[in-house]
């Protein structure tokens, strides 16, 4: 495949998958999901957003400390909230990361290490997610606990191609690794994403209630957790795809219909989309005082001596 087509995955997946759940469910569940959204459902993902972000910013801060290219909470902070926005509103869900990290780079004079700093904190959370998934489908009654050895043989093979593709990196990611499981680092990366997987399992909750779902949060929160998972794949268009076409499916198998899945998907997403709005106004102020410093850069114009 050529980069261009490889470029054009991330879109094409997405809206691939939307079009197939339209095809099956039709309109109905996403025009019910974005009339469901009220202000008080908008407000509550807003005030789960704080902490979450906080917690994500957290975790890339102490991963960026161990790399040797650390920042303030304050920074982080706003970095993660800028690239939670472009994230929804760009294809593949990771490019608002990409950008993060070539942000960063460019302060520290350092872009290779902190784009691994970047994709060592969203690889970090997605450990912790699989594992806590895994756990909780293991424990508590879902329709994909059948399912869960054949995920975790995925999740090796995985894990083993992946250690084989980047065999030629591997003295550089060992003494990343080593740095990230030292004693102080590696319990505040594992309670930062535990706590951040909180808040989105919370928001899920928040997302199911206002779409009517009526079912037990012991029986929501496996399906969550499925959901969740299925986001993290970089195929879908602004957010949208892969949780959606996921959402239906569980929420079928669990019994409680596609419809009912498909409309809390498009409610999560609002809700989603809302909480990241800070990240446009981060955007703005970074773009207005680049424009400042334009001038500053370029210095006076000497004069010309006549004579």
């Amino acid at each position: 495949m050529s980069r261009r087509s490889w470029d054009r995955l991330p879109l094409v997946g997405g809206a691939a998958i939307l079009l197939v759940v339209v095809w099956q469910l039709g309109t109905g569940s996403f025009l019910h999901g974005a009339r469901t959204v009220d202000p008080a459902t908008l407000a509550a993902g807003a005030l789960i957003a704080v902490p979450t972000t906080l917690c994500c910013a957290w975790r890339w801060r102490l991963v960026a400390r161990a790399l040797d290219v650390g920042m303030s909470l304050p920074t982080a902070t706003a970095a993660c909230y800028r690239s939670q926005f472009l994230n929804t509103v760009l294809p593949g869900g990771v490019l608002g990361d990409v950008h993060r990290g070539l942000h960063h780079g460019r302060e520290v004079a350092d872009t290779a290490r902190t784009l691994r700093a970047v994709a060592w904190e969203r690889g970090i959370g997605q450990v912790v997610q699989m594992a806590t998934g895994c756990l909780v489908l293991v424990l508590l009654p879902s329709p994909v606990h059948a399912e869960v050895p054949a995920a975790l043989a995925v999740l090796a093979l995985g894990t083993v191609a992946a250690v084989l593709l980047l065999g030629r990196h591997r003295t550089l990611l060992g003494c990343d690794l080593r740095q990230l499981l030292a004693p102080p680092t590696w319990p505040r990366l594992l309670t930062a994403s535990t706590l951040a997987l909180v808040g989105h399992v919370g928001t899920f909750l928040v997302a199911a209630r206002a779409a009517g779902a009526t079912a037990p949060t012991t029986e929501i929160v496996p399906l969550a957790l499925v959901v969740l998972l299925a986001m993290g794949i970089p195929v879908n268009l602004a957010g949208w795809g892969p949780r959606e076409g996921v959402a239906a499916w569980a929420f079928a198998a669990a019994g409680l219909g596609a419809q009912l899945g498909l409309t809390i998907a498009v409610v999560y997403g609002v809700m989603v989309l809302v909480a990241g709005l800070p990240g446009m106004v981060v955007l703005l102020v970074e773009a207005r005082r680049g424009r400042r410093r334009v001038p500053e850069v370029a210095g006076p114009v000497p004069e010309v001596a006549h004579g």
